[in-house]
């Protein structure tokens, strides 16, 4: 063949046990489109009038014949085959789960998406063993990602034109195997708690009016973007025994989650990070092996999630407080062995 992709007449190309030929198109109802076939209308419409692996009926013919089409490329697919479409529709129906919708397949592709803003839940496992198969691939966010309503959470797709039904029965294999054992789909959407924190902003500078306060509107725009809210904000200078009896107020609130702003740093007249301690918390970590944001403390205050924010916290638009604040909105217990994995990947900065 010189200048096409496509056989010539009379020269079918064999792909699998699948056949791709040109017929007249007369012959081809029954049979599948090899390629999408564009229709123009001079100052009207120019676009695709039948896409690719559409299958020809007998109404078909006249727009063909209109469009100047006496001959088609089609597929006569074997028993063990399908078309690229076909293959990227089952994998994302074997692979999606809750809170999570697919679109149409086109050109071999099927976008998954996030029905609700919450947290991605995506094996990594499952991925890897999916795409060593061949000749079908699958795309990912990350685990743990915030997803938005709308946005993209993966996409299958099918290599080649025509795909062995084999590897698309393994993809649906290890789906169903993962939903015996962990009771969800491979790739789902786990949903965001609302909840309402107190907010302790520190500083003596801050609290006589000195400078204009800028964590707290940073704060809530975080919070507020994953449905929860700052329910009040308290100021207080940097006095380790008002910064402690702040704490307990807000615990007696009965707020979900505390959050107290700087201070966090190793100065001398940094009184946070202590008063924190002194509180009587639980303290998870002092530092996460992330940029920005490695000066986060983070624990329990009576089962309530506490966090000590540093100053990064309030220009950087990611920060090691994005990445474990949504962990606990889903419902998460965070552990020291969640902090110690926040290092790989985790510089945002140089």
């Amino acid at each position: 063949m010189t200048g096409s992709s496509f056989p010539l007449k009379d020269e079918p190309t064999i792909i699998s046990s699948s056949i791709l030929r040109e017929v007249k198109v007369e012959d081809a109802v029954g049979m599948v489109l090899a390629h999408d076939l564009t229709q123009i209308l001079p100052g009207q419409f120019k676009g695709r009038l039948f896409r690719k692996g559409h299958v020809v009926v007998s109404e078909d013919i006249p727009k063909l014949k209109d469009i100047g089409k006496e001959n088609l490329y089609v597929i006569e697919l074997a028993e063990d085959d399908l078309h690229e479409d076909d293959a990227a529709g089952r994998m994302a129906v074997a692979l999606s789960g809750e809170n999570t919708v697919y679109g149409e397949p086109h050109e071999g592709k099927v976008s998954v998406k996030s029905e609700i803003t919450g947290l991605a839940c995506i094996n990594r496992e499952v991925v890897d063993e999916i795409n060593r198969l061949g000749e079908i691939a699958l795309a990912t966010v990350m685990n743990d990602s915030v997803v938005y309503a709308g946005e993209g959470l993966a996409a299958t797709r099918a290599i080649p034109l025509i795909v062995p039904e084999v590897k698309v029965k393994a993809v649906e294999r290890i789906a169903d195997d993962y939903r015996k054992r962990y009771g969800r789909a491979p790739v789902s959407v786990r949903p965001l708690q609302s909840m309402k924190a107190g907010l302790l902003t520190t500083g003596s500078e801050v609290f006589t009016g000195r400078i204009v306060d800028k964590f707290g509107p940073a704060v809530r725009a975080k919070l507020e973007a994953l449905g929860s809210e700052v329910a009040e904000q308290r100021f207080v200078p940097d006095d380790r025994q008002t910064i402690v009896k702040e704490i307990n107020y807000f615990l007696q609130q009965g707020y979900d989650m505390i959050l107290v702003t700087g201070g966090m740093s190793v100065d001398p007249d940094d009184r946070t990070p202590g008063a924190i301690t002194a509180a009587g918390t639980d303290i998870v970590s002092y530092g996460t092996p992330m940029l920005p944001g490695s000066m986060l403390m983070f624990g329990y205050l009576q089962g309530i999630p506490i966090f000590g924010l540093p100053g990064c916290v309030m220009h950087d638009p990611y920060t090691s407080f994005d990445v474990i604040l949504p962990r606990v909105l889903a419902g998460d217990t965070i552990v020291k062995e969640d902090i110690v994995g926040m290092g790989y990947g985790g510089l945002h900065r140089c």
